[in-house]
C-alpha cells in the first residue's frame, strides 16, 4: 500500500506539472524548477528508514549533478529552434546530458569528490 501511495503522489506532482505548463509555461518552469522529486524521494527516505546520512548523501549528489543536468535545457531549446524534430532533440539532449554527468564525475574525481560507491 506504501508503494502505491508513492507512486500515486508523484504522479499528481507529474500531472499537475504538465497540466499548468499547457496554460503557462511560465508558471510550469517555475513548478518544475522546484525540485519536487528530490525532496519526495528524501521524504520517502527518511520515512521508510530515517537515514539522515542517506539523505545526506542524497542531498550532495544532487548539489554536484544540478549543474551538468542544465546541460539538456540548453541544448534542447537550441536543436528545436534549428528545426530538429522534438524526439531526436530530446534524444541528443539526453546525450549530451548524460556525457556532461560523466565529465562532472570525472572533474570531481580530480578533486577527490566521489559521488558513487
Amino acid at each position: 500500500m506504501y508503494y502505491i501511495l508513492k507512486i500515486i503522489i508523484s504522479a499528481i506532482l507529474i500531472v499537475l506539472i504538465s497540466e499548468v505548463s499547457k496554460r503557462s509555461s511560465f508558471m510550469g518552469g517555475i513548478l518544475a524548477s522546484i525540485p519536487f522529486l528530490s525532496v519526495l524521494a528524501m521524504v520517502w527516505m527518511y520515512v521508510e528508514n530515517k537515514s539522515i546520512a542517506g539523505i545526506s548523501e542524497l542531498s550532495t549528489s544532487i548539489f554536484y549533478l544540478v549543474i551538468p543536468s542544465l546541460a539538456l535545457f540548453i541544448s534542447l531549446p537550441i536543436l528545436l529552434k534549428k528545426g530538429l524534430s522534438f524526439f531526436p532533440s530530446l534524444g541528443i539532449s539526453i546525450l549530451i546530458t548524460v556525457d556532461s554527468y560523466y565529465i562532472m564525475l570525472l572533474m570531481l574525481s580530480k578533486f577527490g569528490v566521489k559521488l558513487y560507491t
